[in-house]
């Protein structure tokens, strides 16, 4: 399940691969069709979660900054900036020059100067208004996407942020008994309340019932057994689909649309009844300030950002999406001087109206999505040039016909998962017998992830106490075997396009525990009594001779008997 439980550790480095179809057309008026996993139609820049939802939105917008091929913020954006890479130069552009300036105070300016040639996919100029506008959507006290850029320590974002609170947090903090309905009406209440929990409900019996379907509970498991292997041991035994709901809700401190869009089973609240994006209004609760002093524009086609205190990171939250505020907002509401910013504060009603259908100055335009496909054509406004191919196409795919899907034609470009099967069905359509050919071109790299094994400790425990040492020992046991056996079963899948790792994070990262690190250990590789189980001398008959040992040690003292 998705949800991490009580993890046990088994990890696998894994590879992916790009397929591409030779002969494909890259130009022209047929679309180069992408193969792709389900999309969520969160296609805005402002609300996208999932990965594939922001590589469509990402197709449509440009960001205040780009990165180069290192990760490196590029500060000269309209000049350009040339930067080598793997002895290679490469020239990089950007919509802004980006300078920071250190202040005696302790504060620092972040000065974006923009292109002055910039408009839109509709035609319209691209200005410091739309910056403005985009960032102050983002830092809207209602705002509940995924950017944290109203986490960065920009000046006087608390004072706007604060004295507001979202509808739906208010109403339900005040709880069904409440009789003071200064900001709500009873009818008003009511409903709420109504459709809340009936939503909820049904919510939370989905996983339930997604528990049983994949065979992690059984049919006829309390709620409690399944919101236990969901996440949630805690639940009393005669806990409801309702009661499992409010302990998710209360996990993510009464966010109901982050929890909706994190823990849903497939329907959202929406889908069954209730729509959180209705009770998203702010309301005020006290005093704030009605602009944010650290964001300032300073002139038509330039912005300044003044952070209270110097911060690394923070350059990277501040290359937000700029988005046209006539599309998203309501110029009628945009008057920078009177502090009125393109939309009433505490209400992003008319952003979120767009989510399914984005707009913005990105190399190509969203056309729809219908039938699974999200279309787009050529923006022959792009800064950087239109792009050569005009029409491109995101199918959604499931994993196992990405390959066939190229091998027929129906797909252009793709990433299935990689296995020595799939490479070896690659290998069968190219006339040299290789993943690259005359017929499919392969790519392969290093996926930005990894695989476990998780062990539930809600199932796998002795006398029904999951926290037990007893209960610990059992699935060190387990786990102790698992581990042993992992380049076994990375070797018969893989092959040589995985690796067996140690620590829960992708060695693609510069922050992944190395062999050659002082204190790196296999994992599981310590018996019940904390000394190692391999030496570096034993034959790999040896090592399995002494992982089931350990094993048998863990069980003993878990409470089982052992005899030879």
């Amino acid at each position: 399940m998705k949800k991490k439980l009580a993890l046990v550790l088994v990890l696998v480095m894994v590879a992916t691969a790009a397929l591409t179809a030779c002969g494909s057309a890259s130009g022209g008026d047929k679309p180069l069709v992408v193969g792709y996993s389900n999309f969520s139609s969160k296609f805005s820049p402002f609300f996208a979660e999932s990965a594939y939802d922001q590589d469509v939105a990402t197709m449509t917008s440009v960001s205040l900054l780009n990165l180069d091929r290192e990760g490196a913020i590029v500060e000269k954006g309209k000049t350009g900036e040339t930067r080598p890479y793997n002895g290679t130069d490469y020239e990089y552009f950007g919509p802004a020059d980006l300078t920071i300036t250190e202040n005696e105070d302790g504060t620092v300016d972040y000065d974006f100067d923009l292109r002055e040639d910039m408009t839109f996919s509709d035609g319209e100029p691209l200005t410091a208004d739309d910056v403005i506008f985009s960032m102050y959507v983002l830092s809207d006290p209602t705002y509940d996407g995924s950017s944290t850029f109203f986490a960065q320590p920009i000046k006087g974002m608390e004072a706007y942020r604060s004295g507001m609170d979202t509808k739906f947090k208010l109403m339900f903090e005040a709880g069904k008994d409440n009789t003071n309905f200064d900001l709500w009406t009873e009818e008003e209440q009511t409903t709420f309340w109504e459709n809340l929990e009936k939503a909820g409900a049904a919510f939370a019996k989905e996983i339930c019932d997604a528990c049983i379907a994949e065979g992690v509970n059984k049919e006829g498991d309390s709620v409690a057994a399944c919101a236990a292997n969901w996440g949630y041991p805690d639940l009393d035994a005669n806990a409801t689909e309702l009661d499992f709901f409010y302990a998710m809700l209360e996990a993510y401190g009464n966010d109901v649309s982050a929890m909706a869009s994190t823990e849903s089973a497939g329907s959202s609240l929406a889908d069954l009844g209730f729509d959180p994006a209705e009770y998203m209004i702010g309301i005020e609760t006290g005093s704030s300030a009605d602009h944010i002093e650290g964001i300032q524009k300073t002139g038509d086609y330039s912005v300044r950002v003044t952070l209270d205190h110097a911060d690394a990171t923070a350059v990277y939250q501040l290359g937000v999406a700029i988005c046209p505020m006539h599309y998203y907002g309501d110029p009628e509401k945009y008057d920078y001087d009177n502090n009125k910013f393109g939309f009433d504060k505490g209400d992003l009603s008319s952003v979120r109206e767009k989510t399914t259908e984005p707009m913005g100055a990105g190399p190509y335009k969203f056309v729809k999505f219908e039938n699974g496909v999200v279309s787009f054509e050529a923006n022959d406004s792009y800064y950087l040039g239109a792009p050569k191919t005009k029409n491109v196409q995101f199918l959604e795919s499931q994993d196992q016909d990405k390959l066939n899907g190229v091998i027929t034609g129906t797909i252009d470009i793709t990433d299935p998962s990689f296995s020595l099967d799939t490479a070896k069905a690659i290998s069968s359509e190219n006339s040299n017998g290789e993943i690259s050919g005359d017929k499919i071109v392969t790519d392969t790299v290093d996926n930005l992830g990894y695989g476990y094994l998780g062990i539930s400790a809600y199932s796998v425990n002795v006398a029904g106490d999951p926290g037990s040492d007893a209960s610990k020992n059992l699935r060190k046991a387990l786990a102790t075997v698992f581990s042993r056996y992992r380049d076994v079963t990375v070797d018969s899948y893989y092959g040589e396009t995985a690796s067996v790792i140690n620590y829960p994070i992708s060695n693609t990262s510069w922050a992944a525990p190395q062999p050659t690190d002082a204190d790196y250990a296999i994992a599981f590789s310590k018996d019940v009594n904390g000394n190692d189980i391999y030496t570096s001398d034993m034959t790999d008959e040896q090592k399995d001779a002494a992982g089931l040992e350990a094993a048998l040690g863990y069980f003993e003292a878990a409470g089982y008997t052992v005899t030879d």
